[in-house]
């Protein structure tokens, strides 16, 4: 008996000492995966038009493709993915979540700062949620239509720079409609994504998306290399390329995946609030961009509204 309790408390502490590791590793994780994440709205902002948007969306999508393609390959001769009954809905996620995704952000980037496109790109899951009840996929009590108000009104006061008047102006905010137009592709892909070769892995599936993101974004990319080939085709865009297809497009992914897998869907949800917070600093740091107390009251905001709109 007496050598039974040493035992329980080496377990215990042995117990305590995982759980404390794990979540260091969680902790670490989340921030790497945030801050790969935010920097392509620094990528966008930064370059600012330097590299043509399509062409570098293109060569993102294309390495994201290629780098996955071993695993996507292995999947399609296991037959896990049909491409037959499965082609129009890759296609689609494609489309929604990569070629919207892609060249319209770093257009944006002309024109609106690394902030903007961070807090206008948290709106997603609202929108999804807004979405999904419309389809009837969803029911929304009272708490969530507060947080879609709260979280709509941050992105109003963002947008507008708190001149309300801006936003019936005409080209006021266009690199902030870009990523509109970017947030709503991107909340389709959420919903469609994993209805697409459902059978799939996450990281088969993102080589498929991504391959379709790139054979949409071929023909503006194609007409960017005509017009503009010392543009596209220098060192600079080069590295902007690489840069974009392996840290926020192959860790990126690969990351999120992996965090899924390892603390489930509903906590690897968590980047989404980080996600801001590493674009704010990132902005600061390379782009000596700090945040406004626009950028503060705005973010509380949606992040706030998100949050009690995924409450259950």
């Amino acid at each position: 008996m007496g050598k039974g309790i040493p035992e329980a408390g080496g377990r215990g502490a042995a117990a305590s000492s995982t759980t404390g590791w794990l979540g260091a590793v969680a902790l670490i994780g989340f921030i790497l995966v945030a801050t790969a994440q935010a920097s392509n709205q620094i990528l966008a902002r930064g370059l600012a038009g330097s590299v043509p948007p399509f062409a570098l969306a293109f060569f993102r999508w294309s390495i994201v493709a290629i780098g996955l393609a071993p695993i996507a390959l292995a999947e399609i001769r296991d037959g896990r993915v049909p491409l037959g009954r499965n082609a129009w809905p890759v296609l689609a996620a494609g489309f929604m979540g990569m070629f919207l995704c892609g060249g319209p952000v770093y257009a944006a980037g002309v024109s609106t700062t690394a902030i903007h496109i961070a807090l206008i790109m948290a709106l997603s899951p609202i929108t999804v949620l807004l979405i999904s009840a419309a389809l009837g996929m969803e029911h929304i009590g009272p708490l969530q239509w507060l947080g879609t108000a709260l979280a709509l009104a941050g992105a109003l006061l963002i947008i507008s720079g708190g001149h309300w008047q801006a936003l019936t102006e005409l080209g006021a905010a266009s690199g902030d409609g870009l990523v509109v137009l970017a947030m709503l592709g991107w909340s389709g892909y959420t919903l469609l994504q994993s209805r697409a070769a459902p059978q799939a892995s996450l990281l088969a599936r993102i080589s498929l998306f991504s391959g379709a993101g790139a054979l949409f974004s071929l023909p503006l990319a194609v007409m960017e290399m005509w017009a503009m080939p010392s543009q596209v085709f220098s060192g600079k865009a080069l590295s902007a390329y690489l840069f974009a297809g392996i840290v926020p497009g192959l860790l990126a992914y690969a990351g999120f995946a992996w965090l899924g897998g390892k603390f489930g869907s509903v906590r690897t949800s968590l980047v989404l609030y980080i996600g801001p917070v590493a674009s704010a600093l990132l902005s600061f740091a390379i782009l000596g961009e700090p945040p406004k107390p626009i950028h503060f009251l705005g973010g509380l905001l949606i992040l706030g509204g998100v949050w009690a709109s995924l409450r259950k």
